[in-house]
């Protein structure tokens, strides 16, 4: 008991910062969420007036919620795949033991997580221009018209989506280059003296043991494209034709253009709703999947 009262001392510093800095304004939001806290309001809260459910019902029949969602959900099933895939083909190409200058390239795929956001997007902007930028100048070599990236609705989200994932994958791949340097290596000796080739090794060694990792990696990348905002907001400013706001651009200018500040917060908790649900649905699926 004595123990467990200095344990709880020594965690007290910890646990009052988070309820400083973190719970109280989440309860905060929430309050504000069953509000109509606008620009009026911000001026006199006797202006303020408590509505419930009025701002969830609001965006449960505002077509542009639904379809912010909707560009928010084809963000992250097409994005997290390719970014799982390059993440794990790279570490893969690390951990091999024909692959040299290890410790330079690992910099280097790492680079694009510790640069700024709005930094590299504004590079890539610049390089997916429509008159002067290097893919469509690789296209005209190649005898192909050039592509409005940025400009054309069915283009900008796939644009973006590939920014995304040449800015993230190469913090997964350091997660999973550690999972695969934790995998003991007479596992692979067992299965090279039993006759497995090189993709039986990948699919019953590497994958499985790699599983838990896989899934730690898969649910921070989720969770992380669920939050898609700096993209669209450099590159696209939510255009072509709202083709890539996302519920958390869709936030920020209820919240900081319009000052609907009630129905920003309604919106920034629906979406952590989904982000949940989709996590726990991952979670759930996991042990399943082990088990098969």
């Amino acid at each position: 008991m004595k123990a467990s009262r200095v344990a709880w001392l020594f965690l007290a510093p910890a646990l009052l910062v988070l309820a400083v800095f973190f719970l109280l304004p989440v309860l905060g939001a929430l309050a504000l969420s069953f509000t109509d806290y606008d620009l009026y309001a911000l001026a006199n809260l006797h202006n303020l007036r408590f509505v419930a459910l009025g701002n969830y019902w609001m965006l449960l029949h505002r077509p542009q919620f639904w379809a912010a969602l909707g560009h928010t959900f084809y963000f992250v099933v097409v994005g997290v795949p390719l970014s799982l895939a390059a993440s794990l083909g790279a570490a893969l190409l690390l951990h091999s033991p024909l692959a040299r200058c290890k410790a330079f390239f690992r910099t280097a795929l790492f680079a694009p997580v510790v640069t700024t956001a709005v930094a590299t997007a504004v590079v890539w902007r610049y390089l997916f221009n429509t008159k002067y930028g290097w893919a469509n100048h690789l296209l005209g070599m190649l005898g192909i018209q050039p592509v409005d990236w940025l400009g054309d609705p069915h283009w900008a989200m796939p644009t973006i989506i590939l920014f995304a994932v040449w800015k993230n994958f190469g913090y997964n791949m350091i997660i999973l280059l550690a999972g695969l340097q934790a995998i003991p290596a007479d596992l692979y000796e067992a299965a090279r003296i039993d006759g497995a080739s090189a993709w039986r090794q990948f699919r019953h060694v590497t994958l499985p043991m790699l599983g838990p990792t896989l899934l730690m990696v898969a649910i921070l990348t989720v969770s992380g494209y669920f939050q898609l905002f700096a993209e669209p907001y450099v590159m696209t400013e939510g255009g072509p034709l709202e083709s890539t706001t996302s519920v958390l651009y869709l936030m920020y200018e209820d919240g900081f253009q319009w000052w609907n500040l009630g129905v920003a917060t309604a919106e920034a908790f629906v979406l952590f709703l989904v982000m949940f649900a989709v996590t726990a649905a991952m979670l759930r699926l996991a042990p399943r999947q082990e088990a098969a």
